[in-house]
């Protein structure tokens, strides 16, 4: 018997079903949801799109979300579908994180690298909120003594698109916002940084720092943990599932004073950092491997073929 495993996009399903071929849904976010619906005519092209999606998910014969988050989304979203998605925690590539990488020659050119640095992985858009970032760094700098703070350094890398407004956007504002906090000489900013950067990043920093609210998982803080490094989040979304509060890492309201809070209490108490580390490396071997993924994959998809 064959089956079919879709991903993100469920139009096709109905075909499937007519050729009795079972099908396995796995939604990362209901479609509808990540659209703007601004002015009268955009709502009338996205209803048949909407209920279509709906329509089309429900036919599937297994459906799987990527959190507990994202299944609570779902049952507001498709109101109409009666059962409940399993969840599956997506999967990181141990190793693609673990192959050898010559830290100091990849980030040669940074002088953060001598000091303690705080660093943020995000593409540069609004909902990311990278400036929370920025800003509890700033608080952070008041509550620190000059000679505390001389070698702390925030790192903001990631995905950087210049023919995407928005992307532009979201970093001259950055930029702006850094300039006007007098922390020019504290913060680096690393856009569109290569997979042995990313890898380099994560192995040297004191702590990730994670500023989206409610997002659907969020792979980061996964990738961070790996890395044995404490991760600082905010208490909504995937975070609150990934992250063992106390445990692996500090979950925060989405505000600067919480998120600069965490930092220092990290600084203050590197042992307790340091657990956290080393449990958050246990958690995502336990949780989130390939392997995880793929046994509990699998069960779904033999629990189709009884």
């Amino acid at each position: 018997m064959d089956i079919v495993i879709l991903d993100q996009v469920s139009h096709p399903i109905p075909l499937f079903k007519l050729f009795r071929i079972k099908t396995l849904f796995y939604c990362h976010y209901p479609d509808k949801l990540l659209t703007q619906r601004h002015g009268i005519l955009k709502k009338l092209y996205r209803a048949p799109l909407d209920y279509f999606e709906e329509f089309t998910t429900g036919l599937a014969d297994e459906i799987l979300v990527n959190s507990k988050f994202t299944a609570g989304i779902f049952r507001q979203a498709f109101s109409r579908i009666h059962r409940e998605p399993k969840v599956l925690y997506p999967s990181i590539n141990f190793d693609s994180l673990s192959r050898e990488v010559d830290v100091e020659h990849t980030l040669a050119e940074h002088d953060f690298v001598s000091g303690t640095y705080f660093l943020s992985i995000n593409r540069f858009e609004r909902k990311k909120n990278i400036a929370l970032a920025v800003e509890a760094f700033s608080v952070l700098h008041t509550i620190l003594s000059p000679a505390e703070f001389e070698n702390l350094h925030l790192v903001i890398a990631g995905g950087y698109d210049p023919q995407l407004a928005e992307n532009r956007e979201v970093y001259h504002e950055l930029k702006t916002q850094v300039n006007n906090e007098g922390l020019n000489d504290h913060v680096t900013f690393m856009p569109s940084f290569s997979d042995d950067e990313k890898i380099a990043l994560l192995s040297k920093c004191f702590a990730v720092v994670y500023t989206p609210s409610n997002e659907h998982f969020g792979i980061v803080p996964v990738e961070g943990m790996y890395f044995e490094k404490p991760v600082i989040a905010v208490n909504s979304g995937g975070p609150m599932e990934s992250i063992e509060h106390e445990q692996t890492g500090l979950l925060c309201d989405a505000n600067a004073a919480d998120f600069s809070a965490a930092m220092n209490s990290l600084l203050k108490h590197k042992d307790k950092a340091k657990s956290m580390g080393v449990n958050g490396k246990r958690r995502t071997e336990e949780l989130f491997s390939l392997e995880q993924f793929g046994s509990e994959l699998n069960s779904v998809v033999e629990s189709l073929l009884l």
